[in-house]
């Protein structure tokens, strides 16, 4: 079993190469082993590429008859951008074939494992399975529910301060943290903000890592009435991705056409409570093929998503810093909840630390669960 543990530690390592190349489908690693050494690795490198199991084969330094295999994921029993790799497996002798999950699809979990199995070849499954489903947190959200996964990431100062009484906010953190953002920039498939932090900040919204592969998430801006000023850079930006200003009925025809001209997308979506609805924004989104999202401002935003029971998980950056000011914005802000025991929870905390920084990331305890 400690064998297999490293194995498949190996295999998810493998995997997490694949960070914001693969989607929407998942990132997977595999790993070929025989007589107790690895004879073979590789990985899903970008989406239409061969699958992990095919890149292990491929690279193989001796015959793969006889060996194991170790995967992250299921190996897919149906024909996609590729063959099924469970035939695969079964065509070049594995004797044995370690998961780490089933496919969460339910219309082909554990079909993979019945053709090897019908195959006479050993499968074990669960083997590092909740170490497998975080990396694949966002597949696993999007392939069952058709909805984006929502991060929501804001930084603050030790006092939970996002800008100071001015509106200064660059930066309160530091370059290590940023830069660990734009790498999960890099990952999602769209970053969200509201129309205050454009008129606030004119952020660019684009992806700053030094990487050829490297790409920008598409750009959507809650702008309810349509107050986009032209010269914002997120309308102006040279990127390999767009900017879709999102509106709701109150947006003057005029300025709509005007924010269309910069070639940017217009999307009206449904009101509630004088702003748009993001449960009815999300299921568009999710339909377009946008399997995650970032929100990254401002504080009406992080409230309406919160208390819409949107938000997966939090990344609170933390710097040790103290600017005070009683009307100095706060990460989540709205009406706010009244009572202690009706507080908005997380869980499975992870902590890390980055310089001076502080990183506190969980999951939100999805209310009546």
């Amino acid at each position: 079993m400690d064998d297999d543990k490293k194995f498949m530690k190996r295999a998810i390592t493998l995997a997490r190469k694949g960070a914001g190349k693969t989607s929407p489908n998942p990132m997977v690693g595999a790993v070929i082993v025989k007589a107790g050494k690895i004879i073979g690795e590789g990985y899903h490198k970008f989406y239409g590429g061969n699958h992990a199991e095919i890149e292990a084969i491929n690279s193989a330094k001796e015959s793969v008859k006889g060996a194991t295999i170790y995967v992250n994921l299921e190996p897919c029993s149906h024909y996609g951008k590729t063959p099924p790799c469970a035939n695969r497996l079964v065509e070049e002798g594995f004797e044995k074939v370690v998961i780490a999950m089933l496919d969460p699809n339910s219309k082909v979990a554990g079909q993979g494992i019945e053709i090897l199995k019908k195959n006479n070849i050993k499968v074990i499954v669960g083997v590092l399975e909740e170490e497998a489903r975080q990396i694949n947190e966002i597949f696993v959200k999007y392939i069952t529910r058709k909805i984006p996964y929502v991060y929501l990431k804001y930084a603050m100062t030790i006092d939970g301060k996002i800008a100071s009484t001015t509106g200064d906010s660059k930066w309160i953190t530091n370059d290590k943290s940023r830069q660990k953002v734009h790498e999960l920039r890099n990952r999602v498939g769209a970053i969200m903000v509201g129309i205050g932090t454009i008129i606030a900040d004119d952020p660019s919204l684009n992806t700053r890592i030094n990487r050829r592969t490297r790409k920008d998430p598409i750009r959507i801006i809650l702008d309810s009435e349509g107050r986009i000023p032209l010269t914002a850079k997120v309308l102006n930006i040279d990127s390999n991705s767009k900017t879709i200003v999102v509106v709701t009925k109150k947006a003057k025809p005029i300025k709509i056409a005007a924010i269309e001209e910069t070639g940017a997308e217009i999307l009206v979506i449904n009101q509630k409570n004088e702003k748009v609805d993001l449960v009815s924004l999300l299921k568009v989104l999710g339909n377009r093929g946008v399997d995650s999202i970032l929100i990254e401002g401002g504080g009406e935003v992080s409230y309406s998503a919160l208390t819409d029971n949107l938000v997966d998980k939090v990344m609170a950056y933390i710097a040790p810093k103290i600017i005070g000011g009683s009307s100095a914005p706060t990460p989540v802000g709205g009406m706010g909840i009244l009572q202690m025991v009706d507080a908005i929870e997380l869980i499975n905390i992870k902590r890390k630390v980055y310089g001076q920084d502080i990183l506190i990331e969980g999951y939100v305890k999805k209310r009546g669960k």
